[in-house]
């Protein structure tokens, strides 16, 4: 099972080969800008396709706090993503409230752990549309 760094370096180096399908679902690797540091930190992300979009789920286990790569990309929504070998540019944003019921349930039926991650933080978990740039 991949976690972590491990997860992003098999990723890259097999262009998604290894690491984009885990635990019978589909993972891309989101790159942020730290939003302190100004270092790229890459993440790898439970995601699924809504039309020309990829939603993720800032989920963090249903920690009190949001992760890390969001608060990232509240202050620096231009991201890198990569699916497989295909590697883009795109905008980050939260799903508006009119978006957020079908794209959480579209994400809930892929990882059913986000159901029970709401339960456990009084946060509202966002969901991230990925919009990919022209390039």
């Amino acid at each position: 099972m991949l976690y972590g760094k491990e997860h992003v370096d098999r990723y890259r180096a097999t262009d998604g080969a290894e690491g984009h399908d885990w635990n019978n679902t589909t993972v891309l690797l989101l790159t942020t800008t730290g939003r302190r540091s100004g270092q790229k930190r890459t993440t790898p992300l439970i995601y699924q396709r809504h039309g020309d979009d990829h939603v993720v789920v800032a989920s963090k286990g249903g920690d009190p706090a949001h992760p890390e790569w969001y608060l990232n990309l509240e202050a620096d929504p231009e991201v890198e993503v990569q699916v497989k070998a295909d590697r883009f540019r795109a905008r980050a944003r939260t799903a508006t409230p009119q978006e957020k019921p079908e794209l959480w349930r579209l994400m809930a039926a892929t990882w059913p752990q986000y159901d029970e991650y709401q339960t456990k933080t009084d946060r509202e978990i966002p969901v991230v549309v990925l919009e990919r740039l022209a390039d």
